[in-house]
């Protein structure tokens, strides 16, 4: 199976603190993979190394093997603007900007120079039906963003991404400041748009990963401890500390 993203001994330091030990992940192309573990156990911080967003953190050296699509993600020349459109991220905590729903979806696109009405229009509507928000806001797009419920918003960040055509999507927790049903909502859409993208998800909530991931990686300490489809992780996996975790023993 093609592998769109490769990563190979990957190690990250805060200062003198190693967070991540050695990490060798590779992620097939399409579908929903989880990054699972106990808080502090550097799946966030991994996350973060696959679009670059831990160079913002001063005292950060980062080592290892990064590719998408064969390509060095921390290759010195590396558009990191263009690298962020393929590789989009949603985070923890809904982020709209303080405009309106329509101007939210379309900002990547005119920051790209697309300024045609026509095609403006066409982006919005399609990425909000692929983030199944669209029939709840399709009279409303010139209101703001910031007046739409936590998972509205959480979708309206989604859409954003994928406004700007991202081959990965990066999801931080995606569902964690959301009600049950909202994160019902969120987990739907995800699973709708498995097949056009690849979706690599950090979460905390073991049933989630069950219900809509394809793969998912056991993290621990640092370390990425085990990687399979997630079937095999949660009914035989192979490692001790695995079983342990998925059976609640710790976390």
């Amino acid at each position: 199976m093609e592998k769109i993203i490769t990563t190979k001994d990957v190690h990250l330091y805060y200062g003198s603190k190693e967070a991540l030990k050695g990490i060798t992940l590779d992620f097939p192309d399409k579908g929903i993979h989880a990054l699972i573990g106990p808080s502090g156990c550097g799946k966030s911080t991994y996350l973060r190394t696959l679009n670059r967003m831990n160079d913002m953190i001063e005292n950060v050296k980062i080592e290892g093997e990064f590719k998408f699509k064969n390509q060095n993600i921390y290759d010195e020349k590396i558009d990191l603007v263009e690298l962020r459109k393929k590789i989009g991220m949603v985070f923890q905590q809904p982020n709209p900007f303080p405009f309106s729903i329509y101007d939210n979806v379309t900002y990547g696109l005119r920051m790209a120079g697309i300024k045609d009405k026509r095609i403006l229009d066409e982006k919005v509507e399609t990425s909000l039906k692929q983030a199944a928000l669209w029939d709840e806001v399709k009279d409303k797009l010139d209101k703001s963003a910031l007046a739409l419920s936590g998972g509205q918003q959480q979708r309206l960040c989604i859409a954003r991404a994928l406004a700007v055509k991202p081959e990965i999507l990066l999801l931080d927790e995606p569902a964690s400041a959301l009600d049950p049903v909202s994160t019902s909502k969120l987990e739907d859409t995800l699973k709708q748009l498995r097949s056009k993208y690849t979706m690599i998800m950090v979460t905390h909530n073991m049933q989630q990963a069950s219900r809509i991931s394809d793969y998912t990686a056991f993290f621990h300490l640092g370390h990425a401890i085990e990687y399979n489809s997630t079937a095999e992780i949660f009914t035989n996996p192979k490692g001790k500390l695995t079983e342990n975790y998925i059976q609640g023993s710790f976390g």
